[in-house]
């Protein structure tokens, strides 16, 4: 049987490039599989941290967060939102940035590794992502946390236990600590069978020379990822 491909992917789900890049990448996989050389390929979510000192409850709205975090006008932020959200819709994402809720990571992170310990990391990412940048949910306070895992078919007790116990935080500082062995700066971040990166939310085409590329050669010993940036 073919050994898949193992693609591994550095995310933050308060980052909106890593949504549209989940679709572009699901986007070629489809056409990676309709090839006919294609080789099976399994995806492993990692943790980033875009804004690791951002309050769990933050007090203001996502304009007054980026132009304080990055010190950039509000005209410009309200601009850049806008495109942002019209980048979003042309990969079928309804982006409500009015209704986000910024807020740390971290707990997200956390239950991440929960879910993939259980394999489920898959579904409870694209849960996360859709709650924070569609449903405008909060994402950094536990009780809220535990009802999307149950909604993915976690066990909440389990999970509440988890991030209660900050158990996981450790593995949460491990995929950071790779990301910076990497040069990983900003994400998305994809890492393919351990020897191809490409940053950012490249167009589909990209993805699948990637994947083409690594198929061909999947026989030769990993190497350290070289970058592939747009």
């Amino acid at each position: 049987m073919t050994a898949p491909l193992k693609v591994d992917i550095w995310s933050d789900i308060a980052c909106p490039w890593c949504y549209v890049g989940k679709r572009r990448f699901e986007e070629a996989l489809v056409a990676f599989d309709a090839s006919g050389a294609a080789r099976p390929v399994e995806i492993e979510y990692h943790s980033f941290e875009l804004a690791p000192d951002t309050p769990v409850d933050f007090d203001g709205s996502e304009v007054d967060f980026l132009a304080g975090h990055k010190g950039m006008p509000r005209e410009q932020v309200v601009q850049m939102l806008g495109q942002m959200t019209e980048v979003a819709a042309s990969v079928g994402l309804d982006y409500d940035f009015d209704a986000l809720q910024h807020t740390k990571t971290l707990k997200a992170h956390e239950l991440l590794h929960h879910a993939k310990a259980h394999g489920l990391q898959g579904e409870l990412k694209e849960r996360l992502l859709r709650a924070y940048f569609v449903e405008g949910r909060h994402l950094g306070r536990i009780d809220d946390l535990v009802e999307l895992a149950a909604e993915v078919g976690l066990d909440a007790d389990a999970a509440r236990a988890v991030l209660e116990s900050g158990e996981l935080a450790p593995a949460v500082a491990q995929d950071i600590a790779q990301a910076q062995a990497y040069g990983i700066q900003g994400v998305p971040f994809f890492v393919v069978d351990g020897k191809y990166g490409v940053s950012g939310a490249q167009e589909p085409a990209v993805f699948v020379q990637v994947l083409e590329k690594a198929a061909s050669d999947a026989d030769e010993p990993a190497d350290q990822a070289t970058s592939t940036r747009g």
